[in-house]
């Protein structure tokens, strides 16, 4: 039996497209992408979902909370669930709200960083480090009620993808750029419809099959 840890935002939660702050609609279990993977690759794999609403990748979020920092939590998911074979990390998306400022080049460096906390883990098998698949999430757009959110950030998730398959080659990490294979929910220009629950869910077993030549 293999592990892997699914390590995101609200997308790996599940959220819905929303049409205002207090519309917190999720998909139905099966229909949430680590779910959807996780049928695809079979009873051979543990596919364990940490998706957090808001969470960013290195940052303290002074609107929404500390707690939304993926830095200050990985390490204790990485002792919670080891030994793990895997480390999907699926972040970026709320590094490009205006409140952070940040170029694209630092979010990409940003979520460089966990992957470094995760390759100086012991949280592997045989206290090794676990693999780590690094994904370019979904390109978002300036729409709806998080257009202001998200002002200027269009363009910045566009780069994303580039940046941050230079990352996974410097640290010797898989890669998948989910902007091939998903789009935005229009409601909202931030969260995967249903379709694109169910693209990246497909995607993302296929690139794990890879990583571990294995058939699915």
């Amino acid at each position: 039996m293999r592990t892997v840890l699914c390590f995101g935002d609200s997308n790996t939660h599940g959220t819905a497209a929303m049409a205002d702050l207090t519309d917190l609609r999720r998909f139905d279990r099966a229909a949430r992408w680590p779910n959807v993977m996780a049928r695809r690759l079979g009873s051979g794999w543990d596919v364990i979902a940490e998706g957090q609403p808001g969470r960013n990748a290195v940052l303290d979020d002074p609107v929404e909370g500390v707690h939304k920092n993926g830095l200050r939590i990985l390490p204790a998911l990485l002792e919670t669930h080891r030994p793990i074979d895997l480390v999907i990390v699926v972040l970026g998306t709320n590094d490009l709200k205006a409140r952070f400022s940040l170029p694209a080049s630092d979010i990409a460096l940003g979520l460089e960083r966990l992957v470094r906390v995760i390759a100086a883990s012991e949280a592997g098998p045989n206290f090794r480090p676990p693999r780590v698949l690094l994904s370019a999430p979904v390109p978002i757009e300036e729409v709806g009620f998080l257009g202001d959110i998200f002002e200027g950030a269009a363009e910045k998730s566009r780069a994303l993808p580039h940046l941050l398959a230079e990352v996974a080659r410097r640290q010797g990490a898989g890669f998948i750029d989910l902007g091939r294979v998903a789009e935005v929910d229009p409601l909202d220009g931030i969260h995967l419809g249903a379709e694109g629950q169910a693209a990246v869910g497909t995607a993302m077993a296929e690139a794990v099959a890879s990583l571990f030549n294995e058939e699915i």
